[in-house]
């Protein structure tokens, strides 16, 4: 038997799943401001929790996984193109999270962000933020992609049966869940839409950003949270120019090759995913501290490197504060270096 629970009681959602036998649960997109309630439930049902799942890395709350996962040593599951270091295990498509005897699997909906997953699990769909209670989420912040959400939604989480409840990250009206069918049918935003029409529409809205989204996104990104931290600001991170894997490989044994910056932890520079060549290690946490160390390297290229382009990107723009005028970043980082089968060390 299942115990599924929604434990914030308001516009954004955080799910319980449980198994009844073995007492073991998963939290799914929990906020960091509601720690105390998560654990106080935990212990009043005499749940362990096993599992942690962000849908998607978020940019209107704090996550609460970092904590969560220090403070009761549960698993930290997101999709591979998560960018934050500290995650337990990185999953794909099709693939199925365990907690006792209950099972998710996994459905890759990138759209709101690249990240994005959906978790389905006993006639339930947990969207994250790509599919909400008869609307969207927006797909206009870096990594977003109008087109991906459509066939995220259509070709993924439409095939699911039409009695399956809809259960989202977030909502403002009031709603508490949908099913599959009545979002098929009567969504605004996308049923009866082309491809081509919803990317349209998508364009014409004029969102406004969330609040404080800076001193939000990039701690979830980087799970950095330190007060002392000075994050970019959007203007300085969208000056950083990007490099793709296959412009980086093929500088890489230029005559005046660019020095490869990896601003990633080192326990993610010696893993599953290694590292370039020649590239030197100095984490994104301290990097201000340690700048000194690139003035050799000032009238160098440097490209930044991380796990998705995020945490590098950041990295960049860092430098570019401190007069480093050749800055890039690998885009899309490791992730898409391994996809390209380019070569790694470990």
């Amino acid at each position: 038997m299942l115990l599924v629970r929604e434990l914030n009681r308001g516009k954004c959602k955080t799910y319980l799943v449980g198994c009844a036998r073995t007492k073991k649960a998963l939290i799914i997109d929990p906020v960091r401001e509601h720690i105390s309630r998560y654990l106080a439930f935990l212990a009043y049902h005499q749940l362990t929790l096993d599992a942690i799942v962000d849908t998607h890395t978020h940019a209107d709350h704090p996550t609460g996984s970092f904590q969560l996962r220090d403070l009761v040593d549960a698993r930290l599951i997101m999709h591979r193109r998560a960018p934050a270091p500290g995650v337990t295990r990185h999953v794909e498509d099709g693939e199925e999270i365990e907690v006792g005897e209950a099972r998710a699997r996994v459905l890759y909906t990138p759209g709101h962000t690249s990240d994005s997953i959906s978790l389905y699990a006993d006639g339930r769909v947990f969207t994250g933020d790509v599919l909400l209670i008869g609307g969207t989420g927006r797909a206009d912040f870096a990594g977003g992609d109008a087109g991906a959400q459509y066939d995220s939604i259509t070709k993924k989480l439409f095939t699911l049966p039409e009695e399956t409840l809809v259960l989202p990250a977030h909502d403002y009206r009031g709603n508490t869940s949908s099913t599959i069918g009545q979002e098929k049918r009567g969504n605004p935003r996308i049923a009866g839409r082309t491809r081509a029409q919803y990317i349209e529409l998508m364009a014409s809205l004029n969102f406004p950003m969330p609040e404080k989204i800076q001193e939000v996104l990039q701690p979830n990104q980087s799970a950095i949270d330190d007060d002392r931290a000075k994050f970019p600001d959007l203007a300085e991170l969208n000056r950083v120019r990007q490099l793709t894997a296959d412009e980086m490989n093929g500088i890489r044994a230029a005559p005046d090759a660019p020095l490869v910056l990896d601003v990633r932890e080192p326990s993610e520079y010696h893993g599953e995913l290694g590292h370039i060549a020649g590239s030197l290690l100095i984490p994104l946490r301290e990097l201000a501290d340690r700048a000194a160390e690139l003035e050799p390297h000032r009238g160098r290229r440097i490209v930044a490197v991380c796990r998705s382009g995020v945490r590098s990107t950041t990295a960049a723009a860092i430098l570019y504060g401190l007069g480093f005028e050749r800055v890039y970043n690998l885009k899309d980082g490791m992730v898409e270096w391994n996809d390209r089968k380019l070569p790694v060390e470990r």
